[in-house]
């Protein structure tokens, strides 16, 4: 591998690295570069490059790429599809160990049902260790999308935590 940055990393920190990224840990990879980079300290995009490179060298999938921008025709269409009309739309975050993301939600009661119209991710965590959040570019196009839905649909919009990510926030029916 011709990467400066890998060049440089102490072998036990290659044998790290790859050991993370066969084990798909992404994060946990890019901080073993970061912390192993020794002076000066490699940025964070380096780091993230490289482990992009690594994935690709094993042979591994490495793609989260953000979700194109939501468009309120779609989503009315997507919910003209369901089995009933929703009694809200609602906003709520979830994660994976890539990052945070906003599920957008058509919900119904009787029983309490969610239905999902879109994902919406601008990024990964690298974000948050680059200073690059909050806000929260996810949680702004989902309150606004999600609101405007909600608006075109006659029906509550709830988005619990959209100042940060909270997987635990109450749901909207929860507030009935």
């Amino acid at each position: 591998m011709e990467n400066p940055l890998w060049n440089r990393l102490p072998a036990e920190v290659r044998d790290q690295v790859d050991a993370l990224v066969a084990d798909d840990q992404r994060l946990s990879a890019v901080k073993a570069v970061l912390d192993g980079s020794g002076q000066p300290r490699a940025g964070l995009y380096e780091c993230h490059r490289l482990v992009a490179e690594r994935y690709a060298a094993l042979g591994q999938g490495f793609h989260r790429s953000p979700t194109a921008p939501l468009d309120l025709e779609d989503l009315i269409r997507k919910v003209q599809e369901l089995p009933r009309p929703p009694a809200a739309v609602e906003a709520l975050w979830d994660g994976d160990t890539e990052g945070w993301f906003v599920v957008v939600l058509g919900v119904t009661r009787d029983p309490n049902t969610e239905h999902h119209l879109a994902t919406v991710q601008h990024g990964n965590d690298i974000r948050a260790f680059n200073g690059e959040v909050p806000p929260w570019p996810e949680a702004e196009e989902a309150s606004r999308i999600g609101a405007a839905l909600a608006g075109r649909l006659g029906v509550p919009f709830h988005f619990a935590s959209p100042d940060e990510p909270d997987d635990s926030a109450p749901r909207w029916w929860d507030t009935l």
